[in-house]
């Protein structure tokens, strides 16, 4: 197996994507080979000033290289060798098996629409959180920061979307589905929210169980699958962060609060696209690299994008 990672990728590139590369490195199985894509010199150099032997590690080199706040499209028609798009061609051409990047999510957005491409019939791919329950249960919460605007029609196939993957990943025969609101009442919400609502009621592709509200996603257990836009789902996640690092710095986690600590997973494969991708936080460390890359290698291993493949086809 090979797996590609944007090492020029996240706030703290390019010294936590190697050091993380050398956590993973050691514990996946010794035939996963693990493929740098970015800056050779810079590589090098970092790898040369901290005594770091990345000899185990093959690099493909480019100069071109996206920053956070880099405008994804115009990064796309002006730096199309750069790391995260590069690897991504290598993904679609099948040179590597998958690719992660704490980098630029909307760059990856934008790769994953023109390079990757989406299964035919999604209209926009998404990412995915857990929301677990403090009673037990764990929810799926979509899309989580990929696409800040979403149209009804999006949000009710994010409907179907997460509904695979409950039943793929959490054994859920027949999900529950919620759309996140401000208040449980079929005319709540702005005007997308209520026409999602309005598609989303009495439908035949899921188990539609009405809208749901913030203050009871860990707690009551009404839903295995929360459906919001992205920019909702980042606030969501990101506020759960929030109070895991404020719990931490009073020295009150437990293993449910572990939970939100991001640096476990380190990142999300994205949803309804040809080839298995995951995207990191940009904050990442390097652990959470590390968990980042065995995500990746657990996505590929695991056949979740053939097995989403097959549900929507049928």
């Amino acid at each position: 197996m090979r797996i590609g990672i944007d090492i020029m990728g996240g706030d703290y590139s390019p010294g936590a994507a190697i050091e993380g590369s050398l956590l993973a490195k050691k514990e996946l199985p010794a035939e996963t080979d693990i493929v740098f894509f970015g800056d050779k010199d810079i590589i090098l150099t970092y790898a040369g000033k901290n005594d770091l032997d990345i000899s185990l590690f093959e690099i493909i080199h480019t100069d071109q290289y996206l920053g956070m706040g880099d405008h994804p499209i115009k990064a796309f028609n002006n730096m199309p060798d750069s790391s995260i798009f590069l690897g991504q061609k290598m993904l679609k051409n099948k040179n590597i098996d998958g690719f992660c990047s704490a980098g630029n999510t909307g760059a990856m957005l934008v790769g994953a629409m023109q390079i990757i491409t989406p299964i035919p019939g999604v209209i926009r791919p998404a990412i995915s959180a857990k929301i677990p329950g403090i009673k037990g249960g764990d929810a799926v919460i979509l899309d989580v920061g990929l696409n800040p605007d979403a149209r009804p029609d999006v949000l009710y196939q994010y409907g179907i979307l997460g509904s695979i993957i409950s039943r793929l990943l959490y054994n859920i025969e027949n999900p529950r589905v919620s759309l996140l609101n401000i208040g449980e009442e079929e005319e709540k919400g702005n005007l997308v929210a209520k026409s999602t609502f309005r598609l989303m009621y009495r439908n035949n592709d899921f188990n539609f169980s009405g809208n749901i509200e913030p203050n009871t996603l860990f707690t009551d257990n009404k839903a295995d699958v929360i459906v919001c836009d992205g920019f909702v789902g980042n606030i969501v996640l990101k506020l759960a962060e929030a109070f895991y690092n404020l719990i931490s710095t009073r020295n009150q986690c437990n293993g449910y609060f572990e939970m939100f600590n991001f640096e476990n997973f380190g990142g999300t494969p994205v949803l309804g696209i040809q080839s298995p991708m995951v995207i990191g936080h940009g904050i990442s460390n390097e652990k959470a690299i590390m968990n980042m890359i065995i995500q990746t290698f657990n996505v590929i291993d695991t056949g979740l994008i053939d097995n989403i493949k097959e549900s929507l086809n049928k």
